[in-house]
Protein backbone atom coordinates (compact mmCIF):
# COMPACT_ATOMS: atom_id res chain seq x y z
CA UNK A 1 0.00 0.00 0.00
CA UNK A 2 1.32 3.45 -0.90
CA UNK A 3 2.49 5.60 1.54
CA UNK A 4 -0.20 8.49 3.24
CA UNK A 5 -0.50 12.37 1.99
CA UNK A 6 0.75 13.59 5.48
CA UNK A 7 -2.11 17.32 4.97
CA UNK A 8 -1.95 19.52 7.71
CA UNK A 9 -5.04 21.70 7.37
CA UNK A 10 -6.41 24.50 9.79
CA UNK A 11 -8.11 27.66 10.01
CA UNK A 12 -9.72 30.48 11.45
CA UNK A 13 -6.03 32.90 11.91
CA UNK A 14 -8.03 36.25 12.61
CA UNK A 15 -4.66 38.36 12.51
CA UNK A 16 -6.06 41.90 13.70
CA UNK A 17 -8.07 40.53 16.91
CA UNK A 18 -6.48 43.35 19.74
CA UNK A 19 -9.18 42.98 22.31
CA UNK A 20 -6.84 42.54 25.49
CA UNK A 21 -3.86 43.84 24.59
CA UNK A 22 -1.16 46.97 24.41
CA UNK A 23 0.80 47.46 22.15
CA UNK A 24 4.10 46.15 21.68
CA UNK A 25 6.66 49.15 21.63
CA UNK A 26 9.41 46.71 20.24
CA UNK A 27 7.51 45.52 17.36
CA UNK A 28 5.03 47.98 17.04
CA UNK A 29 2.43 45.53 16.95
CA UNK A 30 -0.41 44.61 19.79
CA UNK A 31 0.43 42.22 21.94
CA UNK A 32 -2.75 39.98 21.32
CA UNK A 33 -2.12 40.50 17.23
CA UNK A 34 1.50 39.10 18.68
CA UNK A 35 0.16 36.08 20.24
CA UNK A 36 -2.20 34.92 17.09
CA UNK A 37 1.16 35.19 14.78
CA UNK A 38 2.99 33.24 17.54
CA UNK A 39 0.37 29.90 16.74
CA UNK A 40 1.07 30.21 13.27
CA UNK A 41 4.79 30.55 13.59
CA UNK A 42 3.66 27.01 15.47
CA UNK A 43 1.81 25.42 12.25
CA UNK A 44 4.50 26.64 9.83
CA UNK A 45 7.49 24.93 12.12
CA UNK A 46 5.18 21.69 12.51
CA UNK A 47 4.46 21.12 9.02
CA UNK A 48 7.86 21.73 8.12
CA UNK A 49 9.37 19.66 10.46
CA UNK A 50 6.95 17.03 9.76
CA UNK A 51 7.12 17.05 5.72
CA UNK A 52 3.54 17.94 5.05
CA UNK A 53 2.72 16.75 2.02
CA UNK A 54 0.19 19.47 1.57
CA UNK A 55 -1.22 22.09 4.35
CA UNK A 56 -4.67 23.22 3.87
CA UNK A 57 -5.76 26.72 5.38
CA UNK A 58 -9.88 26.29 5.48
CA UNK A 59 -9.96 30.50 5.06
CA UNK A 60 -10.43 33.70 7.38
CA UNK A 61 -6.82 35.28 7.59
CA UNK A 62 -7.43 38.39 8.65
CA UNK A 63 -9.83 39.79 11.27
CA UNK A 64 -11.11 42.52 8.48
CA UNK A 65 -11.51 42.58 4.68
CA UNK A 66 -9.32 45.40 4.57
CA UNK A 67 -6.38 44.24 7.07
CA UNK A 68 -3.37 46.88 6.98
CA UNK A 69 -0.35 46.43 5.64
CA UNK A 70 1.45 45.51 8.39
CA UNK A 71 -0.41 42.20 9.51
CA UNK A 72 -0.28 41.47 5.58
CA UNK A 73 3.37 41.46 5.50
CA UNK A 74 3.60 39.34 8.76
CA UNK A 75 1.38 36.80 7.09
CA UNK A 76 2.61 37.06 4.12
CA UNK A 77 6.42 35.93 5.79
CA UNK A 78 4.89 32.85 7.15
CA UNK A 79 3.33 31.60 3.67
CA UNK A 80 6.31 32.78 2.11
CA UNK A 81 8.21 29.90 4.57
CA UNK A 82 6.45 27.25 3.84
CA UNK A 83 6.65 28.39 -0.52
CA UNK A 84 10.28 28.33 0.16
CA UNK A 85 10.03 25.11 1.64
CA UNK A 86 8.15 23.30 -1.31
CA UNK A 87 5.24 22.69 0.36
CA UNK A 88 2.17 23.33 -1.79
CA UNK A 89 -0.15 25.37 0.06
CA UNK A 90 -4.01 26.20 -0.17
CA UNK A 91 -5.71 29.77 1.51
CA UNK A 92 -9.14 29.13 1.08
CA UNK A 93 -10.92 32.21 1.17
CA UNK A 94 -13.51 32.84 4.15
CA UNK A 95 -15.91 35.10 4.75
CA UNK A 96 -13.99 37.75 6.80
CA UNK A 97 -11.18 37.28 3.48
CA UNK A 98 -14.57 38.37 1.07
CA UNK A 99 -14.36 42.02 -0.45
CA UNK A 100 -17.29 44.07 -0.23
CA UNK A 101 -16.94 44.65 -3.98
CA UNK A 102 -16.84 41.69 -6.19
CA UNK A 103 -15.18 43.69 -8.49
CA UNK A 104 -12.56 44.31 -5.50
CA UNK A 105 -9.78 41.85 -4.80
CA UNK A 106 -9.75 39.58 -1.48
CA UNK A 107 -7.13 40.28 1.31
CA UNK A 108 -4.88 37.34 0.25
CA UNK A 109 -5.19 37.64 -3.61
CA UNK A 110 -1.91 39.20 -3.55
CA UNK A 111 -0.39 35.28 -3.51
CA UNK A 112 -2.41 34.26 -6.80
CA UNK A 113 -1.25 37.75 -8.18
CA UNK A 114 2.37 37.01 -7.54
CA UNK A 115 2.38 33.60 -8.49
CA UNK A 116 4.03 32.76 -5.34
CA UNK A 117 5.02 29.10 -5.77
CA UNK A 118 3.25 26.44 -4.55
CA UNK A 119 0.46 28.33 -2.81
CA UNK A 120 -2.61 28.15 -4.40
CA UNK A 121 -5.46 31.21 -3.53
CA UNK A 122 -8.68 29.18 -3.89
CA UNK A 123 -11.67 31.81 -4.41
CA UNK A 124 -13.85 30.12 -6.56
CA UNK A 125 -15.22 26.61 -6.52
CA UNK A 126 -12.92 24.18 -8.37
CA UNK A 127 -11.56 20.60 -8.02
CA UNK A 128 -7.91 20.44 -8.07
CA UNK A 129 -4.92 18.13 -8.53
CA UNK A 130 -1.90 18.54 -6.42
CA UNK A 131 1.11 15.98 -7.48
CA UNK A 132 2.54 15.64 -3.87
CA UNK A 133 6.03 13.36 -2.94
CA UNK A 134 3.64 10.78 -1.89
CA UNK A 135 1.28 10.45 -4.98
CA UNK A 136 -1.64 12.64 -6.51
CA UNK A 137 -4.52 14.29 -4.40
CA UNK A 138 -7.73 15.63 -5.48
CA UNK A 139 -9.09 18.58 -3.60
CA UNK A 140 -12.70 20.67 -3.81
CA UNK A 141 -12.44 23.34 -3.07
CA UNK A 142 -15.75 25.69 -1.32
CA UNK A 143 -14.62 29.26 -0.26
CA UNK A 144 -17.50 31.07 1.80
CA UNK A 145 -20.90 30.92 -0.13
CA UNK A 146 -21.37 34.90 -1.98
CA UNK A 147 -24.96 34.65 -3.20
CA UNK A 148 -23.69 37.44 -5.76
CA UNK A 149 -21.47 35.04 -7.31
CA UNK A 150 -23.95 31.71 -6.77
CA UNK A 151 -27.16 33.25 -8.05
CA UNK A 152 -28.04 35.24 -10.88
CA UNK A 153 -29.56 38.32 -10.23
CA UNK A 154 -33.00 37.61 -11.70
CA UNK A 155 -32.81 34.62 -9.53
CA UNK A 156 -32.51 36.77 -6.04
CA UNK A 157 -34.41 40.17 -6.83
CA UNK A 158 -37.81 39.30 -5.84
CA UNK A 159 -36.36 36.20 -3.19
CA UNK A 160 -37.18 36.85 0.92
CA UNK A 161 -34.08 36.41 2.51
CA UNK A 162 -35.38 33.24 3.79
CA UNK A 163 -35.53 31.67 0.42
CA UNK A 164 -32.37 33.41 -0.22
CA UNK A 165 -30.34 31.75 2.27
CA UNK A 166 -31.90 28.07 1.02
CA UNK A 167 -31.21 28.76 -2.51
CA UNK A 168 -27.42 29.27 -1.47
CA UNK A 169 -27.51 26.38 0.43
CA UNK A 170 -28.77 24.19 -2.23
CA UNK A 171 -26.37 25.44 -4.72
CA UNK A 172 -23.45 24.93 -2.55
CA UNK A 173 -24.63 21.27 -1.52
CA UNK A 174 -25.35 20.92 -5.51
CA UNK A 175 -21.59 22.16 -5.83
CA UNK A 176 -20.27 19.40 -3.50
CA UNK A 177 -22.48 16.56 -4.90
CA UNK A 178 -20.84 17.65 -8.61
CA UNK A 179 -17.57 17.49 -7.64
CA UNK A 180 -17.98 13.94 -5.80
CA UNK A 181 -19.27 12.78 -9.44
CA UNK A 182 -16.12 13.56 -11.25
CA UNK A 183 -13.64 12.44 -8.88
CA UNK A 184 -11.42 9.25 -9.89
CA UNK A 185 -12.28 6.83 -7.19
CA UNK A 186 -8.71 5.46 -7.25
CA UNK A 187 -7.01 8.51 -6.10
CA UNK A 188 -7.11 10.20 -2.01
CA UNK A 189 -10.12 13.17 -2.45
CA UNK A 190 -10.34 16.01 -0.07
CA UNK A 191 -13.00 18.55 0.37
CA UNK A 192 -12.16 21.72 1.80
CA UNK A 193 -14.60 24.49 2.61
CA UNK A 194 -15.39 27.85 4.66
CA UNK A 195 -19.01 27.48 5.75
CA UNK A 196 -21.37 26.88 8.65
CA UNK A 197 -22.59 22.67 9.07
CA UNK A 198 -26.51 22.76 10.63
CA UNK A 199 -25.35 20.71 13.25
CA UNK A 200 -22.17 22.04 14.33
CA UNK A 201 -21.25 23.91 17.53
CA UNK A 202 -21.40 27.53 17.47
CA UNK A 203 -19.22 29.56 19.31
CA UNK A 204 -18.00 33.76 19.61
CA UNK A 205 -17.28 33.73 16.32
CA UNK A 206 -21.00 34.95 15.77
CA UNK A 207 -20.07 38.08 18.03
CA UNK A 208 -17.39 39.03 15.15
CA UNK A 209 -19.52 37.62 12.23
CA UNK A 210 -19.08 39.49 9.25
CA UNK A 211 -21.77 38.56 5.97
CA UNK A 212 -24.88 36.54 6.47
CA UNK A 213 -24.42 32.98 7.30
CA UNK A 214 -25.83 30.30 5.53
CA UNK A 215 -25.75 26.49 6.56
CA UNK A 216 -25.13 23.61 4.51
CA UNK A 217 -26.53 19.94 6.17
CA UNK A 218 -23.78 17.41 7.46
CA UNK A 219 -25.32 15.08 5.22
CA UNK A 220 -24.23 16.68 1.70
CA UNK A 221 -20.45 16.02 3.38
CA UNK A 222 -20.31 12.56 4.42
CA UNK A 223 -20.55 11.08 0.85
CA UNK A 224 -17.83 8.42 1.10
CA UNK A 225 -16.24 9.90 -2.35
CA UNK A 226 -14.17 12.16 0.23
CA UNK A 227 -11.26 11.04 2.34
CA UNK A 228 -11.48 13.74 4.95
CA UNK A 229 -13.25 16.96 4.72
CA UNK A 230 -11.20 19.66 5.79
CA UNK A 231 -13.67 23.07 7.43
CA UNK A 232 -13.49 26.45 8.75
CA UNK A 233 -15.61 29.32 9.92
CA UNK A 234 -16.50 27.87 13.19
CA UNK A 235 -14.05 28.47 15.93
CA UNK A 236 -14.41 25.31 18.15
CA UNK A 237 -12.67 21.73 17.06
CA UNK A 238 -15.09 19.53 16.06
CA UNK A 239 -15.67 15.97 14.30
CA UNK A 240 -19.34 15.87 12.51
CA UNK A 241 -19.12 13.12 11.92
CA UNK A 242 -18.61 11.30 15.00
CA UNK A 243 -15.27 9.04 14.03
CA UNK A 244 -16.86 8.13 11.16
CA UNK A 245 -15.96 7.70 7.22
CA UNK A 246 -15.39 10.65 6.06
CA UNK A 247 -14.02 12.78 9.18
CA UNK A 248 -15.67 15.82 8.52
CA UNK A 249 -13.46 18.42 10.90
CA UNK A 250 -13.73 21.83 11.65
CA UNK A 251 -9.66 22.04 13.06
CA UNK A 252 -11.06 25.19 14.88
CA UNK A 253 -9.20 28.49 15.22
CA UNK A 254 -5.96 28.64 16.55
CA UNK A 255 -6.17 31.48 19.54
CA UNK A 256 -8.58 32.49 21.94
CA UNK A 257 -11.37 35.34 20.47
CA UNK A 258 -12.78 36.73 24.01
CA UNK A 259 -14.41 34.64 27.10
CA UNK A 260 -16.70 32.77 24.96
CA UNK A 261 -13.98 30.44 24.02
CA UNK A 262 -12.15 30.05 27.86
CA UNK A 263 -12.72 26.22 27.74
CA UNK A 264 -11.91 25.85 24.50
CA UNK A 265 -8.73 23.81 23.34
CA UNK A 266 -7.07 25.57 20.33
CA UNK A 267 -5.28 23.99 17.32
CA UNK A 268 -4.69 22.64 14.05
CA UNK A 269 -4.94 18.78 12.24
CA UNK A 270 -2.56 16.43 11.11
CA UNK A 271 -3.92 14.13 8.69
CA UNK A 272 -2.70 11.08 6.72
CA UNK A 273 -4.82 10.34 4.06
CA UNK A 274 -4.78 7.60 1.70
CA UNK A 275 -8.27 5.83 -0.26
CA UNK A 276 -10.98 4.99 2.10
CA UNK A 277 -8.40 4.20 5.14
CA UNK A 278 -7.97 8.35 6.77
CA UNK A 279 -6.67 9.13 9.91
CA UNK A 280 -5.77 12.21 11.66
CA UNK A 281 -5.28 13.72 15.19
CA UNK A 282 -5.94 16.79 16.59
CA UNK A 283 -2.41 18.87 17.91
CA UNK A 284 -2.95 21.85 20.67
CA UNK A 285 -1.12 24.65 20.50
CA UNK A 286 -0.28 26.61 23.32
CA UNK A 287 -3.52 29.38 22.97
CA UNK A 288 -3.10 32.21 25.84
CA UNK A 289 -5.33 30.83 28.65
CA UNK A 290 -8.35 33.08 29.50
CA UNK A 291 -9.78 32.76 33.36
CA UNK A 292 -12.70 33.70 35.01
CA UNK A 293 -12.61 34.29 38.37
CA UNK A 294 -16.32 34.52 40.54
CA UNK A 295 -16.67 36.07 43.73
CA UNK A 296 -19.79 36.33 45.69
CA UNK A 297 -19.29 38.60 48.57
CA UNK A 298 -22.79 39.59 49.12
CA UNK A 299 -23.01 38.32 52.34
CA UNK A 300 -19.33 38.50 53.22
CA UNK A 301 -18.21 40.29 56.27
CA UNK A 302 -14.86 41.13 54.95
CA UNK A 303 -15.58 41.03 51.22
CA UNK A 304 -11.97 41.77 50.04
CA UNK A 305 -10.28 39.46 52.03
CA UNK A 306 -13.10 36.70 49.82
CA UNK A 307 -11.86 38.24 46.42
CA UNK A 308 -8.41 37.60 48.05
CA UNK A 309 -8.92 33.71 48.60
CA UNK A 310 -10.91 33.38 45.12
CA UNK A 311 -7.82 34.81 43.18
CA UNK A 312 -5.31 32.41 44.92
CA UNK A 313 -6.86 29.80 43.64
CA UNK A 314 -6.28 30.86 39.98
CA UNK A 315 -2.71 30.82 37.72
CA UNK A 316 -2.66 33.73 35.83
CA UNK A 317 0.57 34.21 35.02
CA UNK A 318 0.63 35.06 31.21
CA UNK A 319 -3.66 35.19 30.96
CA UNK A 320 -6.32 37.14 30.05
CA UNK A 321 -8.04 37.77 33.45
CA UNK A 322 -11.74 38.54 34.26
CA UNK A 323 -13.02 38.76 37.86
CA UNK A 324 -16.70 38.87 38.29
CA UNK A 325 -17.64 40.20 41.15
CA UNK A 326 -21.29 39.52 42.70
CA UNK A 327 -21.56 42.37 45.19
CA UNK A 328 -24.66 44.44 46.80
CA UNK A 329 -25.14 48.40 46.01
CA UNK A 330 -23.87 48.62 49.90
CA UNK A 331 -20.72 47.13 48.61
CA UNK A 332 -20.10 48.88 45.92
CA UNK A 333 -18.34 52.01 46.82
CA UNK A 334 -16.18 50.39 48.86
CA UNK A 335 -14.90 47.69 46.75
CA UNK A 336 -12.73 50.00 44.86
CA UNK A 337 -10.73 48.87 41.22
CA UNK A 338 -7.86 50.86 43.58
CA UNK A 339 -7.89 47.88 45.27
CA UNK A 340 -9.25 45.10 43.45
CA UNK A 341 -6.29 45.78 40.68
CA UNK A 342 -2.94 44.92 42.62
CA UNK A 343 -4.69 41.10 42.95
CA UNK A 344 -4.41 40.77 39.21
CA UNK A 345 -0.80 41.36 38.34
CA UNK A 346 0.08 38.81 37.33
CA UNK A 347 -2.20 38.47 34.17
CA UNK A 348 -0.98 39.45 31.32
CA UNK A 349 -4.72 41.35 30.99
CA UNK A 350 -7.11 41.88 33.53
CA UNK A 351 -10.59 43.29 33.68
CA UNK A 352 -12.94 43.89 36.50
CA UNK A 353 -17.17 43.03 36.41
CA UNK A 354 -19.27 44.19 38.92
CA UNK A 355 -22.24 42.54 39.34
CA UNK A 356 -24.35 44.87 41.65
CA UNK A 357 -27.48 43.00 42.73
CA UNK A 358 -30.58 45.44 41.93
CA UNK A 359 -34.34 45.61 41.60
CA UNK A 360 -35.66 45.20 38.15
CA UNK A 361 -36.94 48.75 38.31
CA UNK A 362 -33.53 49.88 39.35
CA UNK A 363 -31.68 48.20 36.46
CA UNK A 364 -33.67 50.10 33.98
CA UNK A 365 -32.86 53.34 35.63
CA UNK A 366 -36.52 54.12 36.27
CA UNK A 367 -37.83 53.51 33.23
CA UNK A 368 -41.01 51.43 32.29
CA UNK A 369 -40.04 48.56 29.94
CA UNK A 370 -42.83 48.76 27.29
CA UNK A 371 -41.41 52.29 27.09
CA UNK A 372 -38.15 50.78 25.68
CA UNK A 373 -37.46 48.81 22.57
CA UNK A 374 -36.03 45.53 22.69
CA UNK A 375 -32.47 46.30 22.01
CA UNK A 376 -32.65 48.61 24.51
CA UNK A 377 -33.79 46.33 27.12
CA UNK A 378 -31.37 43.70 25.94
CA UNK A 379 -28.37 46.54 26.06
CA UNK A 380 -29.63 47.02 29.94
CA UNK A 381 -29.44 43.48 30.74
CA UNK A 382 -25.92 43.31 29.91
CA UNK A 383 -24.82 45.90 31.68
CA UNK A 384 -26.70 44.43 34.80
CA UNK A 385 -25.02 41.76 34.28
CA UNK A 386 -21.88 43.44 34.36
CA UNK A 387 -20.30 43.27 30.76
CA UNK A 388 -18.08 45.74 29.47
CA UNK A 389 -19.13 47.78 26.41
CA UNK A 390 -16.95 45.85 24.27
CA UNK A 391 -18.47 42.57 24.75
CA UNK A 392 -22.07 44.13 24.70
CA UNK A 393 -21.59 45.57 21.03
CA UNK A 394 -21.48 42.24 18.90
CA UNK A 395 -24.56 40.79 21.35
CA UNK A 396 -26.89 44.51 20.32
CA UNK A 397 -25.21 44.09 16.25
CA UNK A 398 -26.37 40.51 15.85
CA UNK A 399 -30.22 41.14 18.07
CA UNK A 400 -30.49 44.06 15.48
CA UNK A 401 -29.92 41.99 12.61
CA UNK A 402 -32.15 39.74 13.93
CA UNK A 403 -35.02 42.25 14.45
CA UNK A 404 -34.68 43.83 11.34
CA UNK A 405 -35.43 40.30 9.38
CA UNK A 406 -38.49 40.14 11.67
CA UNK A 407 -39.68 43.61 10.65
CA UNK A 408 -38.91 43.03 6.85
CA UNK A 409 -40.65 39.14 7.35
Amino acid sequence: MAEPIRILHFADLHIGMENYGRLDPESGLNRRVADFLERLDTVVAYAIDHAADVVLFAGDAFRTRNPNPTHQREFAQRIHRLSRAEIPTVLLVGNHDVPVMEQRASSIEIFATLDVPYVTVAARPDLLRFETRHGPLQLATIPYPVRQRLLTREQFRQMRQEALDRAVSETVVSLIAGFAARLDSQIPAVLTGHFSVDSAHWGSERSIMIGRDVAIPVSALTDPAWDYVALGHIHQHQDLNSGNMPPVVYAGSLERVDFGEEKQPKGFCWVEVQRGATTWQYVEVQARPFITIRADVRYEAHPLRAIERAIAGCDLIGAVARLVVQMTPEQEPRLRDADLSPLLTEAFFAQINRDVERTARDRLDGLEPDAMTPLHLLERYLQSKGKPDAEIAPYLAEAQAIFAEDTEA
